[in-house]
């Protein structure tokens, strides 16, 4: 099996406010967000590329456009925007175009990382 990796940055707000007051993500805060879109295929095209890094265009200008200096809350409408969340929404709108997407892992912090892989 062959995968390639392909970083994104945005930065965004977001509150959970669902969660008891005292917790800190009840609160409104930040994150510089790291997305990256893992694409796996068994076979390499005719370039030799799982997928050719430059098809990844449209994704970056979906995340800067959508997400960028955005409060995720406001973008979703609702209060339950976690990187699990993120992931399972970036998998699923990366899939419908690229059927090479195979996971995405989605990061708030250096130390913090989800994943979503079918």
């Amino acid at each position: 099996m062959y995968r390639i990796t392909k970083e994104f940055h945005f930065s965004a707000s977001h509150q959970l406010s669902h969660l008891p007051d005292d917790h800190q993500c009840a609160r409104m805060h930040g994150h510089n967000y790291i997305v990256v879109v893992e694409l796996s295929a068994t076979e390499l095209d005719r370039n030799g590329f799982v997928r050719d890094y430059h098809e990844l265009q449209p994704l970056k200008r979906y995340i800067d456009e959508t997400f960028d200096h955005r409060h995720l809350n406001d973008v979703f409408g609702h209060d339950r925007v976690t990187s699990e969340y993120l992931a399972k929404h970036f998998y699923d709108w990366c899939k419908e175009r690229l059927p090479e997407a195979s996971a995405v892992r989605v990061s708030e912090t250096p130390k913090t990382w989800a994943e979503y892989r079918p």
